[in-house]
């Protein structure tokens, strides 16, 4: 497994569909997932600090895993099958659940957790980005400092 941060999210043109990018902590792979609108939304708030009014889905789980003792200990990106991502959320008492990367990624961002992705998973669909193309990476960060959730709401 290997260790990966959260980019940010961004919608993927002409198709309008949400991804979020993963990047290889030591390494130079990236590894973009093709998300939910409603997902997407939920990582933007968590890297931008919003506190909803209200606590959302995500934000209702770590308040659970919080009221209950439990330790959001890791999320582990798994494999990816015909196009379809699977992770693990590992818990502090070694307790093991199937979810969504996307979800994992929203709860891991909100309790501080780190995420992990099979070494498989990077292989089969992670993106070498080489050096001398860093400045196309630049430019996708100054895109993430720029966007708000609201730009991920469906019309």
């Amino acid at each position: 497994m290997r260790e990966v941060d959260v980019m940010g999210v961004r919608v993927e043109m002409p198709s309008n569909q949400p991804i979020v990018l993963l990047r290889e902590v030591s390494g130079e792979r990236y590894l973009p997932i093709w998300i939910g609108a409603v997902e997407a939304t939920a990582i933007a708030f968590a890297q931008q600090g919003v506190v909803p009014p209200r606590p959302l889905t995500h934000d209702l789980m770590k308040d659970v895993l919080e009221a209950t003792g439990n330790e959001l200990a890791e999320v582990r990106i798994t494999e990816v099958r015909d196009g379809v991502f699977f992770a693990t959320l590992v818990f502090g008492s070694g307790a093991e659940v199937s979810a969504r990367p996307s979800d994992s990624i929203a709860l891991a961002l909100r309790t501080g957790s780190r995420i992990f992705c099979s070494e498989e998973v990077l292989d089969e669909a992670g993106l070498a980005v080489p050096a001398e193309q860093e400045d196309e990476v630049e430019k996708f960060r100054e895109f993430l400092d720029q966007v708000t959730p609201e730009d991920f709401d469906a019309h």
